[in-house]
């Protein structure tokens, strides 16, 4: 079993190796992935300053809403790609590149799609999607996320997985199938798998990170196109990092050939108290800590957050603070302006 587990791993190795390496070749660009941010075109389009402040501070994007499937595919028989298009358009004019989020998700899945009732058909629109969009999308991205939050927030045991739509009507296969689809579509792009709330010491995050790297292995023993993994690392304040912990799943994660990036990251300060000095330290010290555990065992290569500054954050709708002040996730505040979080990017992403 140990011999057969090395031949498998090593197999799964070169297979992730493969493709970066030919994706690097076949999409030569003047900056490496490095730090980037998300954004919405309804933003990018409404403020100037955001798109001048990813311009100068970031070397890659990617799409909140704009490549899911409700804005990307509205009806059965209907792609509307012109919002993530123009979106793509804006990273090539200022020399970024883009990853792609998401092909598969349990969450925000179009009616159209949840009104199919006969297994097959659902298989039908799942495979076409993803070969359809990510066909379209060939040459033109550095990676995606193919699927998205496997794990349900408490896992009863490691080889729980998260129920879904996706998951009722396809089984188990809905997640291997997405990887294979997509590495049909475009055999040399990168693909990857983002989960989160695995960074801290608290049980159910212990039990998420277990669950986590038990699918990752299960994919790998079946053969699995699985290239990266994301750490979506939507940071929670009051919970410091399971530095020891984090650092040795990263590690081994790296060991069986994967890379290993950071795609959403924000930090949730809802229940901090203190000034905003106090807080914005806090929050700081989140994000080192979090690299640190991370580049234990390698470079940190690519960084997201999700969003650049406070103004257009999805935690300041989500997680409101009691004291009622604007909460203050992100590396610029909300009049743009650098806090210490753009300190602990400039200074790992530098290294890296």
């Amino acid at each position: 079993m140990l011999d057969r587990r090395e031949l498998l791993l090593g197999a799964a190795a070169c297979l992730a190796a493969g493709p970066a390496a030919t994706a690097e070749t076949a999409r030569p660009t003047s900056r490496r992935p490095g730090f980037g941010a998300a954004l919405t075109l309804w933003d990018l389009q409404a403020d100037p300053r955001l798109g001048e402040a990813i311009s100068k501070y970031c070397t890659q994007v990617v799409p909140v809403l704009e490549m899911k499937w409700p804005m990307l595919r509205p009806g059965p028989d209907k792609f509307t790609f012109e919002r993530a298009d123009a979106i793509l358009d804006f990273a090539r004019q200022n020399d970024l590149t883009m990853r792609g989020h998401t092909l598969a998700w349990y969450h925000d899945i179009p009616d159209w799609t949840k009104a199919i009732q006969e297994k097959k058909a659902a298989e039908e629109a799942y495979v076409d999607h993803i070969s359809t969009v990510v066909s379209y999308y060939k040459d033109k991205l550095t990676s995606w996320d193919v699927v998205n939050e496997p794990i349900p927030d408490k896992p009863r045991s490691i080889t729980d997985r998260r129920d879904c739509y996706w998951s009722q009507m396809l089984g188990e296969r809905w997640i291997p199938l997405a990887f294979r689809t997509a590495a049909a579509a475009d055999p040399t792009v990168k693909l990857g798998i983002n989960e989160y709330d695995i960074e801290s010491a608290k049980d159910s995050f212990v039990a998420k990170r277990a669950a986590f790297r038990n699918l990752i292995q299960d994919l790998l023993d079946q053969g699995v196109p699985l290239h990266m993994v994301g750490l979506q690392s939507h940071l929670h304040a009051e919970l410091e990092i399971d530095k020891d912990g984090l650092a040795a799943f990263v590690a081994e994660l790296r060991s069986w050939g994967l890379e290993v990036i950071i795609t959403e990251l924000d930090v949730d300060d809802q229940k901090l108290s203190g000034d905003l000095a106090q807080r914005d330290a806090i929050v700081a010290q989140r994000v080192n800590d979090l690299f640190t555990a991370v580049t234990a065992s390698g470079p940190l290569n690519s960084v997201l957050t999700w969003g650049i500054s406070d103004r257009y954050s999805w935690i300041n709708g989500t997680f409101a603070r009691p004291d009622k002040q604007p909460n203050r996730p992100l590396p610029l505040d909300g009049s743009f302006q650098p806090k210490p979080f753009m300190d602990v990017i400039t200074k790992f992403t530098k290294t890296a």
